[in-house]
């Protein structure tokens, strides 16, 4: 038996069966986790049944790196959580200027805090400040701007998005993904520019209610997600530095990281509900990870920057985090640059990131794809535009 199993006109069955499960999820939003599960299996069982591939010991390998996937994400929403009820963001109306710098100056923060806590809750909580800060009267192209500011603003932190996570949790050094931000800086300054321009003649920023005192700090929440960011970094430093490679062979970030939020439910309460909830999307994340990693990459395209800008197009149709999962069991891709193109290129789309998708469930106006791409045409524009700076910058570094 071959490594790939049966192929139909030189194309692998099981990456025709991936290609469907990832279709699959894209129509079937209501069931997607069902869809997803369903192709795992099938796509292990041929995988067994018709090639030589060892399921025992390719298990072995990857059950530590999916433990520690779902410990982090379902996590990071409590992290999430923990900063949107510290009340800090509230007061960042009060200090936004006047026009469409003050229009900008609020991208600039979703940026930022993407890579602080993650491109998912960054848009959320960022989506949520704009309509209050704009009277809800978002232009759809600032919205789409606002999904984008939290995947640029993910793709340079290992803590700001689930693939940065993944290239990080696969030993790859933050460093290296650090790159990403040569893009994501000049991409946000390309849809930035122009986002702001239409909100401001769309709808200018409404002015704090005077009277009306700024909202108290919940400090308590904030020194939870700041120890537990410090606890998560110690720790990938430590494990990495005495076990080397050997780091990855059990859910070490995953582990602290519940500690921490386990010690800081005793000061404040944690919402059980968004634990659930999270835990439902991050089952469906981590099957078409698992799918990802059955597939045979030695029949993949070469890695070269060619094929990254192909996967960042790729991925604002199919999610990102199995894209990333095949160039890494691939390898030989310039990480950053890898980091940027999948991160950010789910933008294009609104049910191309997670992100994309949390904004949408609660603004259903960007639900239409068209509407989407008429009022957000700036964003693929600042894709291409920030892929070819970092590439001009940086070049290609496998």
């Amino acid at each position: 038996m071959s490594g790939s199993g049966p192929a139909v006109a030189g194309v692998p069955v099981v990456f025709l069966l991936f290609a469907a499960t990832l279709a699959g999820v894209l129509f079937v939003h209501r069931s997607a986790w069902i869809v997803a599960l369903a192709g795992l299996v099938v796509i292990a069982v041929v995988r067994v049944a018709f090639s030589s591939f060892d399921a025992a010991a390719h298990a072995g390998h990857e059950w530590p790196k999916l433990a520690n996937l779902f410990g982090l994400l379902v996590g990071f929403a409590v992290l999430a959580d923990d900063f949107d009820m510290s009340q800090i963001g509230a007061r960042l109306p009060r200090l936004l200027p006047r026009g469409a710098a003050g229009c900008f100056t609020l991208l600039l923060f979703i940026w930022m805090l993407s890579g602080l806590l993650d491109n998912i809750a960054a848009a959320v909580i960022g989506a949520t400040l704009a309509a209050r800060v704009f009277a809800g009267k978002l232009h759809l192209g600032y919205l789409v701007a606002v999904v984008a500011a939290a995947n640029a603003g993910g793709a340079g932190s290992v803590i700001g998005d689930t693939t940065t996570t993944m290239i990080w949790l696969d030993g790859i050094s933050p460093s290296r993904v650090l790159r990403a931000y040569v893009g994501a800086g000049a991409a946000l300054v390309t849809f930035g520019a122009i986002a702001s321009r239409q909100q401001n003649r769309h709808a200018p920023l409404a002015p704090p209610a005077g009277g009306e005192p700024p909202p108290s700090i919940d400090g308590w929440r904030l020194v939870i997600v700041a120890v537990a960011l410090v606890a998560l970094v110690t720790t990938n430093a430590v494990s990495s530095a005495v076990l080397g490679a050997r780091a990855d062979r059990f859910p070490f970030m995953a582990i602290v990281l519940w500690v921490v939020l386990g010690t800081g439910a005793v000061l404040r309460p944690v919402h059980w509900k968004l634990i659930g909830d999270s835990a439902k999307g991050s089952v469906l994340l981590l099957a078409l990870v698992a799918a990802a990693s059955l597939m045979p990459v030695d029949a993949l395209p070469r890695a070269s920057w060619v094929t990254t800008l192909g996967l960042g197009l790729l991925s604002s149709v199919f999610d990102n985090i199995p894209l990333t999962k095949l160039a890494l069991d691939q390898g030989g891709y310039d990480w950053g640059l890898l980091a940027y193109a999948v991160g950010f290129g789910g933008s294009m789309l609104w049910f191309g990131s997670s992100a994309g998708v949390a904004v949408a469930t609660r603004f259903p106006e960007a639900r239409s794809t068209v509407a989407w791409l008429r009022h957000g045409w700036h964003v693929p524009l600042a894709f291409i535009i920030g892929f070819a700076v970092q590439y001009g910058i940086a070049g290609w570094n496998p």
